[in-house]
């Protein structure tokens, strides 16, 4: 029906009709996905959760004498300086040094790279600290000083795996409680913990990324930010329903953008009791509608879209692929879903009015001609060419 060029003229007039997914999904429900198809151009998705894969690139700029940093601490929290002379990548999930971790059980987490991040953005002073074992040509052996986002080179996001397709519905079926990434989980099936926008989820709006592949510009933490490879963990070959939803965990997203232009309302470092640090993502992607089938897969609502329950005491840790039952968005959004004939509490580790709010940003954007649409340079790998997961004991030694 239409390109992304053609979108893309029409968003530079005002004059491209722009929708977030849940109303998609009201307009396909009533109208038909031929006739929502002429008429929106756009959709906008949005999903704002925890995503451990997470963190960000550094360069601070050379010091006097130079240096080249071999080890290096921000706010007491290492981050790996195996790349060059000062630059340096800061993961969500490092602890600081004097983080006791999980002694004693359960652990609380409070400081990680993943706030080192946040304050960064919230242009809070981080100290530096490096040493070095000195060259020639980099004859300083240590450092210590203060940094901001303002007063060092580049700094931007790089996170090798975001916004699951589906995932999860944990649950634990053990007599212990048990502190996982998707939080507390209480004996004996007391509860279920999920993690995901749903309707509104940026993968489960193109399931077949026809759309989103290498190159895709999204909404970042706030910013502007693009999709730079397949995430890690990339595995679109699980089964799906008859509208091609996947099942399970499926497509994953590699992802950066620049920290200068992020928000930490967007962006934020979160504690997990007993598991530990983890950074909280907004993403939000805009869906072009080329055609009726575009339409169709945006048109998703909650009651079309089901995830795994999976008991995290035994079949998640020992990697054993049992599955209790299959769940919809609509019944874990309730509050309460039926497993082997119990009605069992579920409750959100992301934030769905987060990511309505970031849905309803990118659309704003794009309705004031601030957002073009890109055309991906590549396809991220479909099910025939997506890398097969195999046990790491499994696979043979050299």
């Amino acid at each position: 029906m239409r390109t992304i060029a053609e979108i893309n003229e029409k968003i530079k007039r005002g004059e491209a009709v722009v929708v977030t997914a849940d109303e998609m999904a009201t307009i396909v429900a009533a109208e038909g996905a031929g006739a929502a198809a002429r008429k929106v151009d756009v959709v906008t998705t949005g999903t704002f959760g925890a995503m451990c894969s997470s963190g960000a690139f550094l360069n601070f700029g050379h010091t006097r004498p130079r240096m080249r940093m071999s080890r290096v601490w921000l706010n007491g929290v290492p981050a790996y300086a195996g790349l060059a002379a000062v630059d340096c990548y800061i993961g969500a999930t490092e602890l600081r040094e004097d983080d006791r971790a999980n002694q004693p059980f359960p652990g609380e987490f409070r400081y990680g790279g993943a706030h080192v991040i946040q304050d960064l953005i919230d242009r809070k002073p981080v100290q530096l600290r490096a040493t070095s074992y000195g060259t020639h040509c980099y004859p300083r052996r240590e450092i210590e000083t203060w940094i901001s986002l303002d007063t060092i080179n580049q700094t931007y996001l790089y996170n090798p795996r975001n916004a699951y397709q589906n995932y999860n519905v944990a649950t634990n079926l053990s007599d212990r409680t048990l502190y996982t990434y998707l939080g507390i989980l209480k004996p004996r099936m007391g509860n279920v913990s999920y993690s995901s926008a749903g309707q509104l989820s940026p993968l489960l709006n193109d399931p077949h990324l026809r759309t989103i592949g290498m190159g895709t510009r999204i909404f970042l933490g706030g910013g502007i930010g693009y999709v730079v490879w397949e995430g890690t963990q990339h595995a679109p070959g699980c089964a799906r329903n008859e509208m091609g939803i996947p099942k399970g965990g499926a497509a994953t997203l590699a992802v950066a953008g620049d920290l200068r232009g992020m928000d930490s309302r967007y962006l934020r470092g979160v504690s997990l009791v007993g598991y530990g640090t983890s950074l909280a993502v907004g993403i939000g992607i805009p869906i072009p509608i080329l055609d009726e089938d575009l339409a169709a897969s945006t048109g998703v609502s909650d009651a079309g879209i089901q995830a795994p329950v999976v008991d995290y005491s035994a079949a998640y840790p020992n990697r054993q692929p049992d599955v209790i039952a299959y769940v919809t968005y609509a019944d874990l959004k309730s509050g309460r879903v039926r497993l082997n004939g119990v009605d069992v509490p579920a409750s959100p580790l992301s934030s769905y009015s987060r990511a309505r709010e970031i849905a309803q940003k990118l659309k704003e954007w794009i309705a004031r001609g601030q957002f073009l649409l890109t055309e991906p340079v590549a396809p991220l790998p479909g099910p025939q060419e997506a890398i097969p997961f195999r046990p790491l004991d499994d696979r043979i030694s050299p």
